[in-house]
């Protein structure tokens, strides 16, 4: 992927993912949904640069063929992914929400369930549909090999 196209997967994967889990985690933890979007929207940022720079390196070590990429490369990814995010994520979490380290990590285990699944099927999804490409217009380079 080009940078604007990495750019759009991370907003689209973000947006989405804001959209389900700051009413889903208001209802769970009885927080206001204010509070639970301003952290939503701090690790977004995060992620989304977190999500450039993992799967840039990703490209790299894996090639760039997306769309041949299986289920279980996906599942890899997803498992690298969100391992990098739970050590700004807890404390964040902790610190903002004024909860003890202990629930803020409940809190994450949540939404590490829900972000190995969103994840690895956003990011299968994104592989077979190129939505990127048939937003903008843009033609598949062909990947030499």
């Amino acid at each position: 992927m080009q940078t604007k196209e990495r750019i759009f997967h991370a907003v689209t994967f973000e947006a989405i993912a804001l959209a389900i889990i700051v009413p889903g985690t208001a209802i769970i933890t009885g927080k206001a949904t204010g509070d639970l979007a301003i952290v939503g929207i701090g690790l977004s940022l995060f992620t989304v640069v977190w999500n450039y720079l993992y799967n840039v390196l990703f490209d790299r070590w894996f090639g760039s063929d997306r769309s041949n990429r299986s289920l279980a490369m996906r599942i890899g990814h997803t498992f690298g992914f969100e391992g990098g995010l739970i050590f700004l994520s807890v404390p964040t979490i902790a610190w903002f929400l004024q909860i003890s380290i202990g629930a803020a990590l409940l809190l994450e285990a949540g939404f590490l369930v829900f972000f190995f699944f969103y994840a690895t099927g956003f990011n299968w999804c994104y592989d077979r549909l190129q939505p990127y490409k048939k937003l903008f217009g843009h033609k598949a380079r062909a990947v030499v090999q």
